[in-house]
């Protein structure tokens, strides 16, 4: 009987040699993919610089644009003529509505229907009936700037754009088109006026110490900082339902050291009461508005302890330095 020995061991030496091969490949193959990996940027990384780019952006956003704050009340159709007129302002970024007309539903569904429009209209319907609802800190706001206009006035945009330059080069003051004054008297006690209104102490009747924000740029910040005044600063407004730009003017003036505003002379501003079919009337027609604001005024000083509003004489305007004649009888 034969007996035939076959040998394999050079497969297996062949087998391991090509295991090992392969193992060598692989190890390469994971060396480069490790190498372009490397190159590849970091996610997390990649996820920063785009977070912080839009933070740059929304930052610059916030700067170079404004919001309009609007209270109305008893005055749709005015509301939305207003609307229409302010919608397409350049850097206009939203616009809230401080809709003080309790009970009764706000126009934003009939606003809808007729969009889309340029920039979002947020109605913020209040529960009670309040002067300084327009002076509420918005979770809606996102601006630095604040253009609060009342619902009866329409300033052009052209003095907007205007207005807004001016506000971003003085954003602690309050910039708008409406001047008015104090008078001081030997007792100590303070009138209510505008810039016909002379004192003996001052003289000069060019001269204002207030800016009233119902056609007012103004910072954001003092939004925040107005509902930390003392509470009867704020019982005196829901008192008289009246003189919430008085107490504003004498936080900025107190917050700053300077005048509260810049005057800034409008070319078109127009009261539009007339045009409303509502037949409601402001409240600078009632008989007591300016011996209320008068008292406004002592009561501030009182609750203060002191007069911080400042004079000032400057008006900025467009075309030179016209006088003041020309725009007293438009507001």
């Amino acid at each position: 009987m034969r007996f035939y020995h076959t040998c394999k061991l050079p497969g297996r030496i062949m087998g391991i040699r090509l295991l090992h091969f392969s193992s060598i490949v692989i190890f390469l193959l994971l060396l480069v993919a490790g190498a372009l990996t490397a190159l590849l940027p970091n996610i997390k990384e990649d996820k920063m610089l785009t977070l912080r780019r839009e933070r740059k952006s929304q930052s610059q956003l916030a700067s170079d644009s404004f919001t309009l704050i609007m209270q109305t009340y008893n005055r749709t159709d005015l509301l939305l003529k207003l609307l229409n007129h302010y919608q397409a302002m350049p850097h206009l970024q939203k616009v809230i509505v401080v809709w003080n007309n309790v009970g009764e539903k706000a126009p934003e569904e009939t606003w809808n229907t007729l969009g889309p429009h340029p920039v979002p209209v947020v109605f913020k319907v209040q529960t009670v009936n309040h002067m300084r609802n327009r002076l509420q800190v918005f979770p809606e706001l996102e601006t630095k700037a604040v253009l609060m206009m009342d619902d009866d006035t329409l300033v052009s945009a052209y003095d907007l754009v205007f207005a807004f330059s001016i506000w971003q080069q003085f954003p602690d003051q309050i910039v708008g088109f409406v001047p008015r004054k104090h008078i001081p008297s030997p007792a100590g006690i303070f009138s209510y006026g505008s810039f016909e209104l002379q004192g003996p102490v001052i003289g000069n009747g060019d001269q204002y110490s207030m800016i009233l924000i119902g056609a007012a740029f103004f910072s954001s910040a003092y939004l925040e900082l107005f509902q930390k005044q003392p509470e009867a600063v704020h019982a005196m407004i829901d008192e008289t339902q009246n003189c919430d730009d008085i107490a504003m003017n004498f936080l900025v003036a107190k917050h700053t050291g300077k005048p509260s505003g810049m005057f800034v002379k409008p070319v078109d501003i127009r009261n539009l009461e007339k045009e409303s079919n509502s037949g409601y009337s402001g409240m600078w027609h009632r008989a007591e508005h300016l011996l209320q604001r008068s008292y406004c005024l002592n009561k501030l000083a009182s609750i203060y302890g002191n007069m911080p509003l400042k004079y000032s004489n400057i008006m900025i305007s467009q075309f030179g330095f016209p006088n003041y004649a020309n725009h007293k009888n438009k507001v």
